[in-house]
């Protein structure tokens, strides 16, 4: 289901952790939105724009981030297991805490300088530069 704007920031408006299992949230402007403790499981927010945001330990379990712009956001305690991450753009992106464990990338996603993706547990899916 593709929400309407209208739609997205009155469910965004309501109080305590969201749950967004599942749900079509791609090519969304979600940047600056409080999703804190959000349960995103399963969720397609590919391409969207979650820049500033704050997912605090947010669960996104198997979640579809690829090309989604998440600069400058709060993942700090987040699950991303099994994310795919394949062209995400995490630069600046606050990881502390983060589980990647089995998150997918590839060589277009973006990390936070000196950030070891492998290390965290992610799995590069794509093509080694020479």
């Amino acid at each position: 289901m593709q929400y309407t704007k209208e739609q997205l920031n009155s469910i965004l408006k309501q109080p305590g952790p969201l749950d967004l299992a599942n749900v079509d949230l791609g090519g969304a402007d979600l940047s600056g939105s409080n999703l804190q403790g959000a349960y995103l499981v399963g969720a397609d927010l590919g391409s969207a724009n979650l820049t500033g945001a704050n997912l605090t330990k947010a669960l996104l379990w198997g979640a579809r981030l690829n090309g989604a712009n998440l600069n400058q956001a709060n993942l700090g305690g987040a699950g991303l297991d099994r994310a795919d991450l394949s062209k995400a753009d995490l630069s600046g992106a606050d990881l502390n805490g983060a589980v990647l464990k089995g998150a997918k990338y590839d060589q277009n996603t973006r990390w936070p300088e000196g950030f070891d993706p492998t290390a965290a547990g992610a799995i590069f899916e794509g093509t080694r530069k020479s």
